[in-house]
């Protein structure tokens, strides 16, 4: 699969022929959220993790340079396997560039600082959807007894006498990222660690699995309040065999898919609570979605009708990630949806290119109004980042001639093999640079 930016720098662009049902099975790749927690959380274990039903995606393949950048070994053993041997680990430092191409560089502030009594990590990066604070990360770090320091553009930490000690933390915002981050510092601190206002999603249960199978003690791991009982700096953590869970935001992006082209799509290797709110919103404008174990099949037959409101939150409520690809089939949906985004300011940005595909929505602040329309044409229109790029894709399947998505590597950061999965659906894509 291609990297975001090939040597030459050259954007990527999609080819898309629409009008064509996607019909088929698909099998969901592991998560892109539980990947870029689990793998620095191995460098907690004093011996080999292998983590199975790991996405090949670009962000992955970063991390894994990452590692092997401050010494850790961290190899592929087949499709969907990568062990790491975190004993080699001989740096605090993460190379500038590696750590901000992506967001989840972050996790390595606390690893590296309870490993090495240390860590320099700079400013995260990823997509550009608006303001994506880290107060609460290292307000956390600080009630945890971290010293912290913004220094030159990075975030250095260094660990108190002793090690963390476990706190009482409350996170006035809900975030997936900080508490991850509030867990790997608190596996081997020293007393109890009470994380109050806890994001609830499957990834954070599934890096919890993770440190529970390393012999750490996380409790609540799926509820608003996580408690940790720290094992202290003697502490011991081992390496172990984990598996990661299937990637929601993949799924529901090809149940949107499907429903978007009038198609019908099984799609497997999927938990289906953990899409429940996509599947509601899909039979809501009138598709069809039955589940059975752990796959689920999805049909759209005519016009859909419009849904009078979706707002994105915190799981189990609309994941913001499963907005865009709703977004995009309900711009031909009969009548008027509105569309509100809580988290991520900047989400919206794609709107202007599902405009100059005919889409008839109207934004303000941070909502859409989507008069639907009956169809789309196809058009140039630019990708800004990674669920924009899958969005623009499902609304080039549904457009009328031909559609050009460029900047289309942004979905590699997190869809395994986009392309090539919707061609094994029968859409008519190609990709050239």
């Amino acid at each position: 699969m291609p990297t975001p930016i090939d040597e030459g720098g050259t954007m990527q662009s999609l080819f898309i022929q629409g009008g064509n049902p996607l019909r088929g099975r698909i099998r969901v790749s592991g998560s892109k959220y539980s990947a870029l927690a689990a793998l620095p959380a191995t460098l907690l274990a004093d011996s080999p993790t292998v983590l199975e039903n790991v996405p090949d995606i670009a962000d992955v393949r970063i991390y894994i340079d990452i590692l092997n950048g401050i010494g850790a070994k961290a190899e592929r053993l087949g499709p969907g396997v990568v062990r790491v041997d975190p004993r080699g680990v001989n740096r605090h430092e993460v190379p500038y560039e590696l750590a901000r191409s992506m967001r989840a560089s972050y996790y390595l502030l606390p690893v590296l600082t309870v490993r090495a009594g240390e860590a320099e990590v700079s400013f995260p990066g990823g997509d550009d959807i608006g303001p994506r604070p880290i107060d609460l990360h290292l307000m956390g770090f600080r009630r945890l007894g971290m010293e912290v320091r913004v220094e030159h553009g990075a975030i250095l930490t260094r660990s108190g006498p002793g090690g963390p000690r476990g706190a009482s933390i409350y996170l006035d915002m809900i975030s997936v990222g900080a508490t991850i981050n509030m867990m790997l510092a608190a596996v081997l601190a020293t007393g109890v660690t009470t994380i109050i206002g806890c994001d609830r999603g499957p990834h954070i249960v599934n890096v919890a699995d993770l440190l529970n199978s390393m012999g750490a003690q996380v409790q609540g791991a799926g509820t608003d309040t996580i408690r940790v009982f720290g094992l202290g700096p003697r502490g011991r953590l081992s390496g172990c065999h984990h598996s990661l869970i299937p990637d929601l935001s993949e799924a529901a992006t090809f149940m949107a898919a499907a429903v978007a082209t009038c198609g019908e799509v099984v799609v497997e290797g999927v938990v289906p609570r953990h899409v429940e709110a996509m599947t509601l919103k899909l039979r809501e404008a009138g598709a069809t979605v039955l589940e059975n174990g752990d796959s689920v099949a999805v049909r759209g037959t005519g016009r859909l009708r419009a849904i009078s409101k979706v707002k994105t939150g915190p799981y189990p409520t609309f994941f913001t990630d499963f907005q865009p690809p709703l977004t995009a089939l309900l711009t031909t949906a009969d009548g008027t949806s509105m569309v509100v985004e809580t988290v991520w300011m900047g989400r919206l940005r794609y709107i202007a290119e599902l405009q100059a595909l005919g889409a008839n929505v109207q934004v303000t602040n941070n909502t859409a109004v989507i008069q639907g329309v009956p169809a789309l044409s196809g058009a140039r229109v630019t990708a800004g980042d990674l669920r924009a790029g899958a969005a623009l894709t499902i609304a080039g399947l549904m457009a009328e001639g031909r559609t050009e998505v460029r900047g289309i590597e942004h979905a590699d950061r997190g869809y395994e093999r986009f392309d090539e999965k919707l061609r094994g659906l029968g859409a008519l894509v190609s990709r050239e640079a």
